[in-house]
């Protein structure tokens, strides 16, 4: 952990200002947060069913050290997707990589929480020379258990499998908005209950928005197969092969709560990457970041502190 001073976690503070941005011949939709000048850039990918949103907290938390750019997946958030995107675990990656490069401003310190952990981790492997360091928030390595399993509501689970999942998702959107926000948040959080009103609206507001996009169901569906199709491919191009291909520095973060990807796969994750270490956060779920902002802050410039001071 490091010793920096950082300004206390305000949950009421809005989501950093967003704008469409074309880079590396991709266009998404981002949100920009400000930092030093002369700092490297940190880059934030969100996991499923997320949006750049899930970064406002930790982003500002890390503000005065490094400027930053969370991004709106395509089809996720406010970014429309290309016509023909196939929404696989490379595809999504390739778009971050390809946006990446395309800022012209360096490796960058790459984020990623949940499915963005996976693609994170696709990027950080396939293009080295793009990541300062990675920081991994519950990455959505193979995860084999039923989706009943870890899931309270069972609709949850069926609401991800295509085809029977349709019907699934459109009952669920029917029922009120601040129904299906405390569901989502029950699942992803170890502690709803504390979660600032602000944040609850937000998150409906989004719920909203999203079912006004054309776009915004198919593509979390489509990325859920994707997912879990990366999860099922043969050994020679699994997570596990892909992990110690990965040079960059990471920190790697998990809920001791996690109810999306079990943290008992944690170890395993950490000691594949040849250069991670593992921060496991008690009474933490699937997004630390947006739980625990200020303990995930610390983390993530200790890692950077000593990274400097070549002792990881």
């Amino acid at each position: 952990m490091s010793d920096a001073v950082l300004p206390a976690v305000d949950m009421s503070i809005p989501p950093w200002p967003g704008e469409d941005r074309s880079s590396g011949g991709v266009k998404l939709h981002v949100r920009v947060t400000p930092g030093p000048g002369d700092a490297p850039t940190a880059v934030y990918v969100h996991g499923l069913g997320g949006s750049a949103t899930n970064w406002t907290d930790l982003a500002g938390q890390l503000s005065g050290f490094v400027p930053g750019i969370a991004l709106d997946l395509p089809g996720f958030g406010r970014s429309e997707p290309p016509r023909d995107f196939d929404y696989s675990i490379p595809a999504h990656a390739d778009t971050v990589a390809r946006f990446v490069e395309g800022l012209g401003v360096g490796p960058v310190h790459l984020f990623g929480n949940s499915m963005g952990g996976a693609i994170a981790m696709n990027v950080a492997a396939d293009h080295p020379e793009l990541v300062r360091t990675l920081a991994l928030v519950s990455p959505a390595v193979p995860d084999l258990r039923p989706l009943t399993s870890r899931m309270s509501d069972p609709r949850l689970a069926v609401a991800y499998l295509p085809l029977v999942g349709a019907t699934v998702r459109r009952r669920i959107a029917a029922e009120p908005g601040d129904m299906r926000v405390m569901r989502l948040l029950r699942l992803c959080f170890a502690e709803p209950d504390k979660i600032p009103r602000s944040r609850r609206e937000e998150s409906a507001k989004e719920f909203a928005e999203r079912e006004r996009l054309v776009w915004a169901n198919p593509a979390l569906a489509r990325s859920t197969v994707g997912l879990f199709r990366s999860w099922l491919v043969p050994r020679t191009r699994s997570m596990w092969t892909l992990a110690p291909r990965i040079k960059a520095p990471t920190l790697v973060v998990w809920g001791a709560d996690d109810k999306l990807v079990t943290v008992r796969k944690a170890p395993r994750t950490a000691r594949l990457i040849p250069r991670a270490r593992l921060l496991v956060l008690p009474r933490t779920g699937h997004v630390a970041q947006m739980e625990r902002p200020g303990t995930v802050a610390r983390a993530v410039l200790g890692m950077w502190e000593q990274v400097d001071a070549g002792n990881w």
